[in-house]
């Protein structure tokens, strides 16, 4: 089953320093080679656009879609045989330690 591992957390607000960051993030990414189909990491929130088509017009607005004190900075995905083990794998990223990590289930169409 796959499972996208969304990571929230507040810009700026990481326990450690950059470096420190990367190199966790490099060894978890070594550790969870097994199930990890792809994974990006997400520019400053400063640089989002949102849009929303209302009357089949577009409306953009600068920024995220809400204003919240965490925002969506990157994202795993898993090959895992269950929700249980997809939840280990998400425990064991860095920035769940002062952020969220959100598991979500992809859905799979017939």
């Amino acid at each position: 089953m796959q499972f996208l591992a969304l990571i929230y957390a507040g810009e700026g607000k990481d326990d450690v320093d950059m470096e420190t960051l990367i190199s966790q993030y490099e060894s978890f990414e070594e550790e969870a080679k097994n199930v990890v189909l792809g994974s990006n990491a997400l520019e400053a929130v400063s640089t989002a656009t949102s849009v929303r088509v209302r009357d089949g017009k577009s409306h953009l607005t600068d920024g995220p879609f809400a204003e919240t004190k965490e925002q969506l900075g990157g994202y795993y995905l898993f090959d895992c045989k269950d929700l249980d083990e997809a939840l280990l794998w998400a425990a064991k990223i860095p920035s769940a330690r002062y952020g969220t990590v959100e598991v979500r289930p992809v859905m799979l169409f017939d």
